[in-house]
């Protein structure tokens, strides 16, 4: 398997798995990037729920489920192409790091999914 495929797909696991607690548990930080564009607090737990279910659908292709790790990297790119646009939309900015970053992993692991 290759190295930078498992690296950049454990790293793009940990991430969003981190960040579907975080919507789970409504972080501060959660709930101010959410009010920034306009998200309505109880989307909070369906939010979080797809962010983790992409990571689990990540963990399975590294285990050898190789066609849902890529329906997986691609749902995920999917929604946080709609979380950059949420934020260009309502020009926040400030918060946008944070689903571009997510954005970049998620299309890495997908590149990476689908090159091997």
């Amino acid at each position: 398997m290759d190295m930078a495929y498992v690296i950049i797909t454990v790293i793009t696991i940990v991430a969003n798995a981190g960040i579907a607690v975080a919507d789970l548990a409504s972080a501060e930080f959660v709930l101010a990037n959410s009010a920034a564009v306009g998200v309505p607090r109880s989307w909070l737990p369906w939010l979080g729920a797809l962010k983790g279910t992409g990571a689990v659908g990540l963990l399975l292709g590294l285990l050898g489920a190789a066609p849902l790790g890529t329906a997986a990297a691609g749902g995920l790119v999917l929604f946080f192409v709609g979380a950059v646009v949420a934020h260009v939309r309502v020009r926040a900015y400030a918060t946008l790091a944070g689903p571009a970053g997510y954005l970049g992993l998620a299309v890495a692991s997908l590149v990476l999914t689908v090159l091997r």
